[in-house]
This record gives structure tokens, sequence and C-alpha cells, in this order.
């Protein structure tokens, strides 16, 4: 078995930030409140939204499934709590652009009486890793990273795993979520990679954690001592932003480059981010499908900065009165980190399942972007890019909209850390092209497929009148072939009647003339004669 993992490096690039954790830190992780009404998006992970399974009025129960997936790239969701549908609707949620997605909207009843899920699987070390995987989907488990993937399709690769990489490493300024769960609920994060080993049957677990978490380290420690296991390793690597990207922490840990367009499975490699594993082992030991999780509340805007543990659905303005409200300092409102989150107009948008900060900024924390000035070409940005990029040729393209040769320079590779726009001095916000030139591209790629699909329908048309004009024309050709026999047979016929015709008429006249007085013909007037007398 080859050992891939070494002494951990630096990450090419990347910033080293202040980390702004300890506020969110000071106080245990404790659960917030479930709200009197949750909405809940259909649509909260990669691939195709779920579509709904209960009706308005109807009665749910906690972790009762509200929204089916039937797509493979996909997760159904599940009520958050007890209670009464009350609306199935477009509601806005946490989007960049401010978009409305389907929602589930529950009135809850104060019970939270639990649903019978069927998800247990006591016995998961020994089980079909296609038994767990099926378990994971139907838990609803995707991603709690912040991408969102569904997790039951990573742990299928398709291919031998050599390595399987818990990611710890919460690399983006003021978010703890991770580290509050590591050090509160070791037990269960280790439940859920052991399971996962398993479901992939990898050779290496290792942990990786960015060095700056050393209590997390030891509970982490501690927690593998209790239950015996000496086959995962827990390895800290440097606090350089953006060092919790899968694609950096696997190089940071192995040193392997993940090929441009390609995925960590190229290596052999899994990635799953270390709330993904607890909530495995909740699903798969508790029976509990992916219905809350656990979301930092920080920033100078809030006055009691801390770790709680939401129910999905939950408004984020119930989560910042769970945590002393607003201070006076706040000037705006951010789901994710400073750095990759996005600006919300509004707190009565709800949590979903890659919510893993809200930050109430002062003007400090979030400045006010400064005017954008022309690029200087001063090579900053390529510095720090952590995917080996050129930014300011992406830039560059994007700004002309020339989305053919933005992708000659792997624009797909960007990871949207915003390192780029960080240190520019002319303040570009190089980020917002970046996705703007892939909204764009993925547009266009989607009018090219229905364009293709236009002009299969249009071929298959012109296949199938063209086919329809050659077989009315054999049926033509077939019927004149049989009209011509008919009339050649009829001919025929008709000749012969008329050679009979004659010979009959012949031979009536030569037994005509026998029969004549002088030329041996009988003469009948004797015998009539004699008859009348």
């Amino acid at each position: 078995m080859v050992d891939l993992l070494q002494q951990p490096l630096d990450i090419v690039g990347g910033l080293r930030l202040a980390a702004n954790k300890a506020q969110s830190l000071r106080s245990p992780l404790r659960a917030a409140p479930i709200p009197e009404r949750l909405i809940v998006p259909l649509g909260q992970h990669i691939g195709d939204p779920a579509e709904a399974s209960v009706e308005v009025g109807q009665q749910v129960l906690t972790g009762q499934v509200i929204g089916r997936s039937l797509n493979y790239i996909g997760a159904p969701v599940h009520a958050p709590a007890s209670g009464t549908v009350c609306d199935i609707g477009d509601y806005p949620v946490a989007h960049p652009s401010g978009l409305k997605a389907t929602c589930v909207v529950i009135q809850s009843d104060g019970q939270d009486r639990r649903a019978e899920t069927g998800l247990r699987m006591p016995a998961a070390l020994a089980a079909d890793p296609a038994d767990i995987r099926q378990r994971v989907r139907d838990a609803g488990i995707v991603g709690l990273g912040g991408a969102g993937f569904p997790s039951a399709v990573k742990l299928n690769p398709g291919r031998e795993v050599e390595l399987l990489v818990i990611n710890a490493a919460e690399c983006e300024p003021y978010i703890s979520c991770d580290e509050a769960l590591m050090c509160a609920r070791p037990e269960e994060v280790i439940a859920g990679i052991r399971i996962m080993q398993h479901a992939l049957q990898a050779r290496q677990v290792v942990i990786g954690l960015e060095d700056n978490m050393p209590a997390a380290f030891d509970c982490l420690k501690r927690g593998l001592e209790a239950v015996g296991e000496t086959a995962i390793r827990i390895m800290p690597v440097p606090t350089v932003y953006p060092a919790g990207g899968e694609k950096q922490l696997i190089y940071a840990l192995t040193g392997e480059e993940v090929p441009s367009q390609g995925l960590p499975a190229d290596l052999g490699i899994v990635c799953h981010n270390v709330g993904t594993a607890a909530a495995v082992a909740r699903a798969l030991g508790q029976g509990e499908p992916l219905i809350s999780r656990i979301v930092t509340v920080t920033g100078a805007g809030v006055r009691e900065p801390c770790n709680l543990e939401v129910r999905i659905g939950t408004p984020i303005a119930e989560l910042v009165a769970a945590c002393g409200g607003y201070s006076d300092q706040v000037t705006r409102l951010l789901m994710g980190g400073p750095m990759m989150g996005i600006s919300l107009t509004s707190d009565r948008l709800p949590v979903i399942k890659t919510t893993n900060c809200i930050l109430a900024a002062s003007d400090a924390e979030a400045p006010a972007p400064a005017a954008a000035r022309p690029c200087i070409r001063c090579g900053k940005c390529a510095e720090v890019c952590p995917a080996y990029l050129l930014p300011q040729q992406l830039f560059w393209y994007a700004h002309a909209r020339d989305f053919d040769k933005v992708q000659d320079y792997n624009l797909f590779d960007c990871i949207e850390c915003g390192c780029c726009a960080q240190v520019c001095p002319s303040h570009i916000p190089l980020v917002q092209y970046y996705r703007f030139a892939k909204t764009e591209i993925w547009d266009l790629e989607r009018q090219r497929a229905r364009a293709d699909v236009a002009r299969q329908r249009h071929e298959f048309r012109l296949e199938r009148l063209e086919r329809e004009k050659q077989a009315l024309e054999a049926r033509r050709a077939a019927a004149k072939k049989g009209l011509e026999t008919r009339e050649k047979s009829g001919d025929a016929d008709a000749k012969k009647a008329e050679i009979a015709a004659a010979l009959a008429r012949v031979q009536a006249r030569k037994s005509g003339q026998a029969a004549t007085p002088g030329t041996g013909a009988p003469d009948d007037s004797a015998n009539t004669s004699k008859a009348n007398r």
C-alpha cells in the first residue's frame, strides 16, 4: 500500500488572514429554538431540486420526506420540525442574484414529533457499501462545507480509493462551526468517518485541519484513543487561506495536484467535510436525516457571537435574536465569510444545508468596496492565486465577453476564493467577472443544448418525411406494376376469347352449310308438312 501522506506543505499562493474565530468559540455549542414558521427550499444542493411530495394543509412529522429527488445528482428534503404545511410556493432565498426558489413552508406545532425514517443501521461497519450509500442518499446528506454536492454520489466514485480526506481546515475568517463540532462531538465525527471509510473501502484516512485549532486536534485525538482507532491520522496544515479548498488541502497533505478540470477521484482520493461525517453518523446511528446543521453567528454586528445547531428553514432573524440581537455596529449581513460569502438583503431568508455562517459585519469588518480603476497589470493577483491561474487575463477576456478565449485560461479551475480581488490595488471586483463569465458560458451551453435538441428533432422530422415519401413512392410503383400486370393479363384473356369466339363462328358456319340441300344439309319442309297433317 502506497502512503500518500507526507509532511504538510504550504499551498501555492493564498493569503494569511486574521482568524477572528475566538469570539464565536467563547460560548459552548447550543441548539437554537425551533421557530414557529420554517421555510424549506426544495433546492439546497448541486443538481436538480427536489419535487414537493406533500400538499398544503398536510400534517408532517420531524424527519418526514417533503421533497423527493428523482435524479442521481440530487437529494431529498425532510421536514425539520413537526407541524402543518401552510404553503408551497416561490420565496426569496440566499442567492447572489436575489432569486426566488420553490419552498415548503411549515407551521411548527412546537411538539417536534419524530417520524420513523428507517435510516438506522446498527451494524454499519459490516454492511454492504451500496446499502450505506442508499441510506446516506435517503437521509438527504450533502457536503456541508459549502458546495452542497450530494454525499451519496461522492461515496460511489466508481474506482478504488486509496485515501479518504476529511476536510476540517476551516480557512475562511470568522467561521468556526466545524471547530465547534469537533470539540463538542468528536465521537460523532469519528463514527461517521469510519462509516464512510467502509463505504469507500478506502485504504487510508486522514483528517486535515489547520494548525491554529489545537483544541479540536486534542478532542479528535482523545476520541480516536477512546475507540481504539489507530488507522485514522490527524494532520495539521499551515493556516493559509484558502487551505480548506478541496484541491488545496489535497496538495498540502499529499503533494499531489488534482488535474485541471479533473476530480480528486482521478488520483484515488475522495474528500468529505467533517460536518458531513457527523451527519452520516447521526443518520445511520440515530435515524435522523439532515434536518439541522451547526451555524456560526458572529461579527461585530451581533451582541453574543456563538455557534448554534439550527433547524433547516429557520429564518436568519431568529438566529440573530438567539444571539442577543443586532448591535449598533452592524452595516452588512453576509451568509458565509467575508471572502466567499454573499451579501443578504434581508434577514427573513432561511438557513439551508450549506449555510455555515451568518456574519453581521461592521464597516471595519466588511467595508464598502472602493470604486474600481483600470488594471495596472501589476501581477499581484497571479502571485496569490492558489489555482495557478492568470486572473488578469481572465478578467480581460471576461470583461470583453470573449467566452471562448477566457476558457483557454482555465476559467473553471477558479475556486472563487477572492484572493485576487483582496490584493488588487485597482479594487477590481475580479470574482464577480469570473462568476459572470461562468454564468454566461453555462447559459450558452444550455442554449446550444436546446439548439442541438431542436436540430436533432428537425433532422429526425426530415428523415421521417423522406422515409414516408419513399414508402409512398414504393407503394405507388407497386400499384402501377400490379395494374400493368392486370392489364396485360386482361388483354391476353380477351384475345383468347376473341379467338375462341371466331373459331366457334367458323364451326357454326361449317355446320350450317352441311345441313343445306344441295350442299348436304337436310330439308325440314317435308317433315314440317307431315307434322301439320
